[in-house]
């Protein structure tokens, strides 16, 4: 038999993402439409994505990473996109020789180009090293954007734009986090769709008259 109190801390639990995704699709959806516009115009002109977090903010920045890299539903193109906390040996040089509030910051400055995005991901929006990739990457030329719990925060103020999570425990925050970081994904694979199209070769014409039918037939007869 199930324990009424576990029970009744799971419909809270689920109460309490419902609230948050309400409030979420009421000042979110605008924002992730926009940055995956934005992302469809950079990434196939050759910009890319730097992504960062800490804890289970870091898997959900390279949950995105891994996305643009690899694939969200439709196959296309790989696109450019670094999970900065990933870079286990950079991680822990930087640490070792600088310390933890630079792990980001530093790799910013490596990878970073002006135009480029950088996504930072925050539960409590305070954490120092995102704020310092943060302050790093705009005095580089970067879009930040960041993904935080509730507002105003430090790292939502440092960026040039973020969706603060209205809600008041880490584990909902992360998961409409996840909601997020799809959203972006799905909006950036509709904004380029219509890209993708244009640049795309046309089939070729089989000849006309007599030779074409014999050169399709020899077409499917050569080995493959």
């Amino acid at each position: 038999m199930s324990d009424p109190r576990t029970l009744e801390d799971a419909h809270r639990h689920c109460q309490s993402l419902q609230d948050a995704l309400d409030g979420f699709r009421r000042t979110g959806l605008d924002r992730l439409s926009r940055w995956g516009r934005e992302l469809a115009a950079l990434l196939p002109a050759g910009g890319r994505l730097l992504a960062a977090g800490n804890g289970g903010s870091a898997a959900q920045a390279q949950h995105l990473t891994a996305e643009l890299v690899g694939r969200y539903q439709q196959d296309r193109p790989a696109y450019s996109a670094i999970a900065l906390h990933a870079e286990s040996s950079s991680v822990t040089a930087i640490g070792n020789d600088y310390g933890f509030d630079h792990v980001f910051a530093r790799q910013v400055s490596a990878h970073g180009r002006p135009g480029d995005v950088l996504v930072l991901l925050s539960t409590s929006g305070r954490s120092t090293n995102l704020i310092s990739a943060a302050v790093t990457a705009r005095a580089a030329g970067l879009r930040v954007w960041a993904l935080t719990g509730p507002g105003p925060n430090p790292l939502a103020e440092a960026g040039h734009d973020a969706l603060c999570i209205d809600a008041p425990r880490t584990a909902t925050v992360q998961e409409a986090h996840l909601v997020a970081v799809h959203l972006l994904c799905e909006s950036f694979d509709a904004a380029l769709a219509p890209h993708a199209a244009a640049a795309a070769p046309r089939p070729a014409r089989a000849p006309r008259g007599p030779a074409g039918p014999r050169a399709a037939a020899a077409a499917r007869r050569r080995p493959r």
